[in-house]
């Protein structure tokens, strides 16, 4: 059985609700305007600022202060692996707040010469803390997995009994959290004058830094962007729509007729603002990283108001975040992580530190308060024994150089597996690592972490051919494939946990029969069990999974290799080809769906065994995203298409 129609639709939805994000969208005026109505004081702090930032500019404004140098700390909260974003990739994006803000970006010579003579270096530069809010040694990199695949605007990603990393003193530090943000936001920033528990910038994942971003928005100006908004800039065209009535209180801004997309050609002239038109390439408009390139004396003015005598961001000139403490030169492991874990054993594993000899390793049980030293790894991971089932511990890293030891990192934790499994069947994370199970029985095993998968290995005989595969008691939303050798034969994709069956009537008697089991996008429970049971029968299984009644015998199902179809050009123009390898002669259909999930094109074809194409007359769909559809019997497989002229 596959996910209901429904469901899957919904799924496309969601899909195609992260590709809007095609279109840059920063969330920090709604957030702005959500905070002002859950703070009845807030208002009069933000008249404060701005009061605070007029005198300043009415006083000669940045003419004679020194740099800023700002600790930053990253919060990477991360549902999977793909949001677990690499060190060298937040080091990145380090580098290009640094040139941003200092007007040493690559791209500054793109400003226009109409321009020119208003683009500022801010002087303010950003470091990751070496030194966290108790003193002790840090990298400035806090991670997390978590359970919540998503975030929204609301700031729970922000508080770690929501799902989050709670904030370090933003006096001391600029936070900034790297999470998947639902919704197609990049991201977001709280102004001057918020809460002090959520103070700080929101990044999506996919957006952040330069290495492994997504176009086009794979530059780092998102950060950039989000920042200027925490440095009290306010988008350029004043958020006015096209009224021509806003103003980001900035003098040197042309007013502009609402925000640019992509990469406008200059002059670009809105609001009567020619002969040079907007400023579209400001970090505080909506074009795309690429097209970004400078900040004004005027937007440099008020981020070095809130710096000053009375400044809303003043205490952040005495931080000592950037400022490595005493002994603690040799720096601190990050990177955590637990893999391998069992009912009794566990892999732990953490990031290298530059000059560092060996590491020490301290563990003990959640709830008890006695650590256990292990001294002297050369290594970056260490295997635990003996432990018990079902039970949390937590364990920390120090990294040991020829000068002397560094701090010890803060604690990460994981939990053993259950006890109540029957068999874990570990290691079995392959199709050449598969376990044999029994068949006609229940057997219990876990998907313990987001990367672990269960693949079984069973046999059918001559007198009992036709399978049935059943996977019930889900904690998570898992999903079962059936396989022989490397060959899908049919897919189970219950939403959450309900359960899953494969009906499979074959003639075909193998040895190398899978039952795979995984947990869908990323799911995960290391306490509880799943029931898997193979079933095998010399009747044809009806669709209900009983032999009872009349049962007509059917043939074996078409088969889809690696990705069941292929499809070019995509993204396509007039036509689109769909390619369809059949291992036997069988009648499918064709759709293509816009994102709403109505169908806007379909056939229904008899395809011979071999290699088909279909070829589908796209000329007349309006130009933005689709889904294919290829549906055969019980199997469906989706794929998503492009239509662009």
């Amino acid at each position: 059985m596959i996910r209901s129609l429904l469901l899957s639709l919904c799924s496309l939805l969601l899909l195609a609700g992260s590709l809007t994000a095609q279109k840059r969208t920063c969330a920090a005026n709604e957030v702005l305007a959500r905070q002002l109505m859950e703070d009845p004081f807030m208002k009069q702090r933000t008249d404060d600022i701005e009061r605070q930032t007029d005198q300043f500019i009415a006083a000669g404004g940045a003419q004679d202060r020194v740099v800023v140098t700002i600790p930053v700390v990253v919060h990477v909260v991360y549902y999977n692996s793909a949001q677990n974003i690499s060190d060298s990739r937040i080091l990145s994006q380090l580098q290009v707040l640094n040139d941003d803000f200092r007007r040493l970006n690559a791209d500054a010579a793109n400003t226009p010469s109409a321009f020119q003579g208003v683009a500022a270096d801010c002087e303010v530069n950003f470091c990751l803390a070496t030194q966290d809010p108790n003193g002790n040694a840090t990298s400035g990199i806090q991670r997390r997995q978590t359970s919540v695949n998503g975030f929204s605007t609301n700031d729970a990603m922000k508080f770690y009994s929501s799902g989050g990393l709670d904030a370090w003193d933003r006096n001391k530090y600029l936070n900034l959290w790297v999470c998947d943000i639902s919704g197609g936001i990049l991201g977001y920033a709280q102004f001057p004058g918020g809460p002090a528990n959520t103070d700080g910038v929101v990044c999506d994942y996919a957006y952040f830094g330069t290495t492994g971003a997504t176009p086009p928005f794979d530059k780092g100006r998102t950060a950039t962007h989000e920042v200027g908004h925490w440095l009290n800039c306010y988008h350029i065209w004043g958020d006015d729509g096209t009224s021509c009535n806003g103003t980001d209180q900035v003098s040197d801004t042309p007013n502009q007729g609402d925000e640019n997309y992509g990469c406008p050609t200059f002059p670009t002239v809105s609001c009567s603002n020619g002969p040079n038109g907007d400023m579209f390439m400001n970090y505080m408009d909506y074009t795309d990283d690429a097209c970004m390139n400078l900040f004004t004396t005027g937007q440099k003015n008020r981020m070095q108001a809130l710096f000053a005598s009375g400044g809303a961001r003043q205490a952040l000139l005495s931080s000592p975040g950037c400022q490595p403490p005493s002994g603690g030169s040799c720096g601190t492991p990050s990177g955590l992580s637990a893999t391998n874990i069992t009912q009794t054993s566990a892999t732990l594993n953490w990031g290298s530190v530059s000059g560092a000899t060996s590491y020490n390793l301290q563990w003990k049980l959640a709830a008890g308060s006695t650590w256990t030293t292990v001294t002297g790894l050369t290594g970056l991971s260490y295997g635990l024994t003996g432990l018990t089932a079902g039970t949390a511990y937590n364990y920390q890293v120090q990294a040991v150089c020829s000068g002397g030891s560094g701090n010890y990192s803060s604690a990460a934790s994981f939990t053993t597996a259950s006890g109540n499994c029957s068999d874990q069947y570990e290691a079995n994370n392959t199709r050449n690592t598969a376990k044999v199970i029994p068949v006609n029985q229940n057997i219990t095993a876990q998907i313990a972490t987001s990367t672990d998968k269960d693949w079984n290995k069973f046999s059918n005989t001559s007198a009992t051919r036709n399978i049935k595969v059943e996977l019930t008691t889900l904690p998570a939303d898992y999903d079962v494939q059936l396989r022989r050798g490397t060959s899908l034969l049919a897919t189970s994709e219950n939403a959450g946990t309900a359960n899953e069956l494969i009906i499979y009537n074959t003639s075909t008697v193998s040895s190398s029969y899978y039952a795979y089991v995984y947990g869908w996008n990323g799911a995960f429970s290391n306490t509880q069990c799943y029931t898997l049971r193979v079933s095998l029968s010399s009747s044809a299984w009806r669709t209900d999974g009983s032999t009872d009644g009349e049962v007509q015998e059917i043939e074996i199902p078409v088969l889809y290799e690696n990705a069941a179809f292929g499809m070019f050009p995509n993204p396509a123009n007039d036509q689109l080809t769909v390619e369809v390898p059949m291992e036997n002669e069988s009648d499918v259909q064709v759709a293509i769906l816009d994102v709403a999930g109505k169908i806007a094109l379909q056939q229904h074809r008899t395809l011979a065994k071999g290699d088909n194409r279909i070829t589908l007359d796209v000329s007349r769909l309006p130009n933005g995203i689709y889904f294919v559809q290829l549906r055969n019997g019980e199997q469906t497989h989706t794929r998503k298409l492009t239509v662009q002229r």
